[in-house]
């Protein structure tokens, strides 16, 4: 069972004014701050879904099965164990099904990390590049084989870095039993991953954290202390009409159709544009036509899809081709609880880590380009609105 994140409305601006802080380049405190207060409005909006959606506190696991049917005996022993014995200083790792229940969020809630077909695997990790060399060779069904498909094998070094969230657990909650507890620490482990996760494979440095998608991962290209370079422009895109959309559409989708090596690539249909978000609306009105049903129907040409992340840069586009980034979590999830002294009453705070990984196969497997739209969709403000500032009042952490 998965919280519905549409209704966690305070968690979803903080994590915007998090997201824009990032991209501007703030302060390490600040954005500190920043995440604090993103990650204490999820718990409030958690426990306010919870208080809305529970009468009673259920500990029997009939009851738990009621509000979770997929929740097994492993998971109900396990949350009901962190329930009754929250002293425990020892590091313990989430039961399989409840791992593999926070990877099947991280993928089905967010588009991204579907597109990227992201991966889970053991500790170990090692990626095996090959490119094809060769030819088949006609002959008689009798004749001997006269060639075979060679292949080039490469293997790469796969450092995995660990990523690490904090998940806090009001004591009330715990007295909710084991389902609702579940509930409680996969949606705050599941959304702080993948706000560093969806950041990392975006824009990631490489220093102690994955290669992200608008990084230059050229063989030749400059490393230092561990950190690559940005990729340059490869162009602007404008939309300024039909047919200058379909010529960028299609001189994209020509750019990612070869290796680094030069070596063809099917990019058509597999094609993924990462935009800001709101900025796929200019995508769409550039695109969208009425049908003679008086329907608009809206399809970019080539099969090229539309992403949103709040973490690409104000005025960019990444793009990038489905199956050419590799993007790992691997290992088993473990909490433990944090023992240093905070300033939070009440309350009960964990720390969860798993390992991950994420690097292109190659430069040429994305871009990054200039997003000037020259007919951009007209952009009306709420005249009530108010900005997504941080909380003065924020917890201290």
């Amino acid at each position: 069972m998965t919280m519905n994140l549409n209704n966690l409305v305070n968690f979803k601006d903080k994590k915007a004014y998090y997201a824009k802080l990032v991209k501007d380049g703030a302060g390490v405190d600040e954005q500190a701050n920043a995440y604090d207060d993103m990650m204490n409005a999820l718990q409030n909006d958690m426990v306010a879904e919870i208080n809305t959606q529970v009468d009673t506190k259920l500990s029997t696991f009939e009851a738990n099965r009621r509000v979770d049917p997929k929740i097994t005996n492993e998971e109900i022993k396990f949350f009901n164990d962190i329930s009754t014995d929250v002293g425990s200083k020892n590091e313990i790792v989430l039961p399989e099904t409840t791992v593999n229940e926070i990877f099947d969020d991280l993928v089905t809630q967010h588009p991204l990390f579907a597109a990227l077909n992201l991966k889970t695997t053991g500790l170990r990790l090692k990626i095996l590049k090959s490119d094809t060399k060769g030819a088949v060779v006609w002959g008689k069904i009798f004749d001997e084989i006269k060639g075979q498909l060679d292949q080039a094998f490469t293997e790469e070094k796969a450092d995995q870095n660990k990523v690490t969230a904090f998940v806090v657990v009001p004591n009330d909650a715990l007295e909710y039993g084991a389902a609702w507890l579940k509930q409680f620490v996969v949606t705050q482990i599941t959304e702080a991953f993948a706000v560093g996760l969806e950041q990392a494979f975006l824009t990631g440095d490489g220093n102690q954290k994955p290669i992200g998608l608008n990084r230059n991962v050229a063989k030749d290209a400059p490393v230092t202390g561990g950190v690559y370079q940005e990729k340059k422009s490869a162009g602007t895109i404008t939309l300024a009409d039909s047919k200058t959309t379909s010529s960028e559409m299609g001189g994209i989708v020509r750019a990612l159709s070869k290796k680094e090596n030069g070596k063809p690539v099917v990019a058509q249909g597999n094609t993924v544009l990462v935009v800001t978000p709101g900025a796929s609306i200019d995508f769409s009105a550039a695109s969208m036509i009425q049908n003679v049903n008086g329907q608009w129907v809206f399809s970019l040409p080539f099969g090229v899809q539309i992403v949103e992340s709040e973490f690409v840069p104000e005025g960019k586009v990444i793009a990038f081709v489905k199956g050419r980034y590799d993007a790992y979590t691997a290992g088993g999830v473990s909490i433990k609880q944090f023992d240093q002294t905070l300033a939070m009453e009440d309350m009960q705070l964990f720390t969860a880590k798993q390992f991950a990984y994420g690097k292109a196969k190659d430069n040429n497997a994305a871009l990054v380009f200039d997003f000037k739209p020259t007919s951009p969709a007209k952009d009306f403000k709420n005249p009530d609105a108010t900005s997504a500032t941080p909380d003065p009042k924020r917890s201290a952490r």
